[in-house]
């Protein structure tokens, strides 16, 4: 059952639109214990002022259909429900959301890139829907720059038979503050694969959750990040398994240097009493660089059922391996090279999984800055 003192099922059971139902959080709460309260700006308590701005740019396939739509569209609120207090105050909040449609059998040419840049004081809040129809393909880019305080919800429908590809980019300027909320659900033999990356913004909090609507959903969720003096970036995840012969991966890694660089990795995975034949594994790895960083990794696994194909977890965060540096060294390579090759090669085995090649270069090069710092 992992690490909590109750079930993850009873943990994840409270939900709703309404954010009165909802507690401000005081950090002693399991969602929140990592979590510096003090920088989320008053994201978590109602304090914020909603006088920021974040413009949603789309540079889309051309069989994709681009909307923007009001609150009372019909679309928008199916996927989910808000289980936290900021994710139900980003949705009360938002004005317009975007719609993104892949359309029935359709296979996109080209990936669509959604840009969100951050400009000006105070807090502002968001709401995109991707839905992909059935039997269709598409590939999303969400790119996240400029300064900003933003608290959204991002609902990803795939239908019978779809597949969607996401790659999230967290590349915030260093006042940043972002807490995102990522929310699959899967409908029957549905594909989803989704890549996030986090380097930039003084504290991301991401919070990515995949559901099944049918039998044979498979989800794989991969992610990057990098923490440097003063970060805060944490990642928690829910894989909640209501259906039975699904499939779910995750696999986070990280890398942290400098004075109070701090990463969190929280994994949930539920395996409900329906959910026979599921086949589940997940993975955190860290690699702490300097004195004075810290990575919390806390994976969660509940199964309910006698009846699955498999099901496993692991965690670990560490120093670089001095034997790997010495073997470096020994040829003649040397220590900063050594450093950059070990680092550049743990990050880069789930790196290379990105398929669209620039931004593939972009975060290899995004990792070498880091580096060189």
């Amino acid at each position: 059952m992992g690490l909590n003192e109750k079930p993850l099922s009873t943990l994840h059971e409270k939900s709703s639109f309404d954010l009165a139902d909802f507690e401000v959080p005081t950090g002693r709460e399991e969602g929140w214990r990592f979590t510096p309260l003090s920088r989320l700006k008053g994201l978590h308590n109602g304090k914020a002022e909603p006088v920021g701005h974040v413009r949603v740019d789309v540079d889309a396939a051309p069989e994709v259909t681009v909307e923007t739509v009001g609150r009372d569209d019909a679309r928008v609120g199916k996927a989910f429900v808000p289980g936290d207090r900021v994710s139900a105050q980003a949705w009360n909040s938002f004005e317009k959301a975007t719609v993104i449609t892949v359309p029935r059998e359709a296979v996109t040419s080209k990936h669509t890139v959604l840009t969100l840049t951050g400009s000006g004081d105070g807090a502002a809040y968001g709401h995109i829907v991707v839905k992909v129809e059935p039997l269709a393909e598409a590939v999303i880019v969400l790119d996240h720059k400029g300064s900003a305080v933003y608290a959204d919800n991002i609902e990803f429908v795939v239908g019978d038979g779809a597949s969607l590809r996401v790659v999230s980019l967290q590349d915030w300027e260093n006042d940043a503050v972002h807490v995102s909320h990522h929310h699959a659900q899967l409908a029957k033999d549905a594909t989803f694969r989704s890549f996030v990356v986090t380097l930039g913004g003084d504290l991301v909090r991401l919070s990515p959750t995949v559901t099944y609507t049918a039998p044979g959903g498979d989800a794989d969720m991969s992610g990057v990040y990098f923490a440097d003096a003063g970060q805060h970036l944490e990642h928690r995840l829910l894989v909640d398994h209501s259906q039975p012969n699904c499939k779910s991966n995750v696999d986070y890694r990280g890398a942290l240097q400098g004075e109070r660089a701090h990463a969190v990795w929280i994994g949930d995975v539920i395996i409900r009493v329906e959910a026979e034949g599921t086949d589940t594994y997940e993975l955190n790895r860290n690699l702490i660089l300097t004195d004075g960083a810290r990575a919390d990794s806390v994976p969660n696994l509940e199964i309910l059922t006698g009846e699955v194909a498999g099901a496993g977890h692991a965690s670990a965060s560490g120093r670089l391996d001095d034997e790997h540096l010495f073997y470096l060294q020994a040829r003649g390579i040397p220590y900063d090279e050594a450093r950059r090759l070990v680092i550049r090669g743990f990050l880069g085995q789930l790196i290379e999984k990105i398929q669209i090649a620039e931004i593939r270069d972009r975060v290899l090069g995004a990792v070498e800055a880091e580096l060189a710092r």
